[in-house]
């Protein structure tokens, strides 16, 4: 599911005072698997060698994981330095969305360096007076605040390493799943994708989805309709997509399908998919069963 960056940063931050972690975003970075980051992660880590890996991390981030994300690599001497800099002006939460982006860094270097590797220095973006001993805790690694961007160094003789024996056994990732991640110019794209989110929390409202693009109702409208649509059509076209697919590949009653995309009744719902289809959603189930 795709989420806007400073979502994910707000709700690491929600999640670092729930948990009364102040580093929880570093924490659940040593947790993380490469592999296992959707398609992107997977892509990664069939290269050949660590270098390759890195390239690959590069080429791919904006257009198969996330927009708004710069990652640099430089050689230092005998090592190398791997940086991620999020162009997202959002503060709040960025300190653990870097933690954790780091602790994915880390993970795709032990791919290739084993899996007790640990980076020679973690640099972070935190103020230079900021405690270094329960970092240092967690990434077992020597620790430097005061920088423009996070970033680890290592030995740069392992950007030649290849696949690591422990790491052979790749995880299996569907990549049928994968939303595609649209262009941030792209109005038409953005704003569905965000759609698509808002239906976590029930009928999308223009209100809750400007709000995550960060702009207004009326902004938005605007914007929508000089691409020759309006955000009822965005989101009649969501709805009737997710209803399709659930008539036909679950078994969930008319009414819980309703419910599930926001709809206070059935009745409401039927006279939505009717407009959409023709038919009512229990004849369109019927049919696609048939078929």
């Amino acid at each position: 599911m795709i989420v806007p960056l400073r979502e994910q940063f707000r709700l690491l931050e929600r999640a670092a005072r729930d948990t009364g972690d102040p580093y929880f975003g570093a924490r659940l970075g040593q947790a993380v698997k490469s592999k296992e980051l959707s398609a992107f992660g997977a892509w990664v880590c069939k290269a050949e060698t660590l270098g390759d890996a890195m390239t690959r991390a590069h080429a791919g981030l904006n257009a198969m994981l996330q927009t708004s994300t710069v990652l640099t690599v430089s050689l230092h001497g005998s090592r190398a330095r791997w940086s991620i800099e999020f162009i997202e002006p959002e503060t709040e939460g960025r300190h653990h969305n870097e933690f954790l982006a780091l602790g994915y860094a880390m993970d795709i270097v032990r791919v290739y360096a084993g899996p007790h590797w640990r980076p020679d220095l973690v640099m972070t973006a935190l103020p230079s007076g900021s405690p270094r001993s329960p970092l240092e805790d967690i990434f077992q690694s020597e620790i430097s605040h005061g920088h423009a961007v996070p970033a680890i160094e290592f030995q740069a003789s392992l950007l030649a390493h290849t696949v690591h024996t422990a790491q052979l056994m790749p995880g299996h990732i569907d990549e049928t799943r994968e939303p595609p991640i649209p262009r941030q110019s792209d109005v038409l794209a953005t704003t569905a994708a965000v759609t698509e989110l808002a239906l976590q929390e029930g009928y999308p409202r223009i209100d809750w989805v400007a709000a995550k693009l960060g702009t207004t109702s009326r902004s938005l409208q605007r914007r929508l309709s000089e691409c020759g649509t309006s955000f009822a059509d965005l989101v009649d076209g969501v709805l009737s997509r997710h209803a399709k697919s659930l008539l036909r590949d679950s078994g969930a009653s008319i009414t819980d399908i309703a419910l599930k995309l926001g709809y206070s009744d059935p009745a409401h719902f039927t006279r939505a998919f009717r407009r959409w289809t023709g038919t009512s959603p229990s004849a369109y189930r019927q049919a696609a069963s048939a078929i």
